[in-house]
């Protein structure tokens, strides 16, 4: 899903989203711990370099690319996110199909599959912070997810990209974490226009 946050110089890759308080939450320590653990825990290397517009980050099932424009609070939640993705297309041969990309508007048919299918990834992600003890930002990871859930639904319907901001609600219904089951990461394609828009 889009990671959505600015970095201080305009990008038109990045959607603002930082205007919200998110407190004091260590973003960068952060990601510098999910990745070692990524990294060393999963073998999944995290990748950073320039992503093709308009995606800020990408997975094969082996890997995490992650755009270098973005920002810190952009990346924590891509790397987390991108993760869930990759626990799913490394345990269920559905979810990569489900994951591929898909031309607005989508049919409605097709919708409640895809937000089961972001919805088991948040849990998964969620699952892994909490394995490296990330337990602290749960409520901003939840608000996080509803607000790429409902952008990404709005796209899918109408085809439409609006200000990923005019998506955002505080207190939104928690995520519940999901352990992360024994997998091995195999490749298959980057998405570079998957469902990471």
């Amino acid at each position: 899903m889009p990671g959505r946050n600015p970095v201080t110089r305009p990008n038109p890759k990045v959607r603002v989203i930082e205007w919200k308080a998110t407190g004091m939450i260590p973003f960068a320590e952060y990601c510098g711990r999910i990745q070692e653990h990524l990294e060393h825990f999963y073998g999944i290397p995290v990748v950073t370099r320039d992503i093709p517009d308009p995606l800020t980050g990408d997975l094969d099932g082996a890997q995490i690319h992650i755009d270098c424009a973005v920002s810190p609070e952009q990346r924590l939640f891509l790397l987390a996110h991108l993760f869930g993705h990759t626990v799913q297309w490394n345990l269920d041969p559905r979810a990569f199909e489900i994951g591929r990309p898909h031309t607005p508007p989508v049919r409605p048919d097709l919708l409640p599959a895809i937000i089961d299918y972001e919805r088991e990834a948040a849990c998964y992600a969620l699952g892994m912070l909490h394995q490296i003890a990330i337990a602290d930002i749960d409520r901003w990871f939840c608000d996080y997810t509803a607000c790429d859930m409902a952008y990404l639904l709005h796209y899918y319907r109408t085809g439409e990209k609006r200000p990923f901001q005019s998506f955002w609600r505080d207190g939104t219904p928690p995520i519940e974490p999901k352990a992360i089951p024994r997998f091995v990461p195999a490749k298959r394609v980057f998405r570079l226009d998957g469902i990471v828009i």
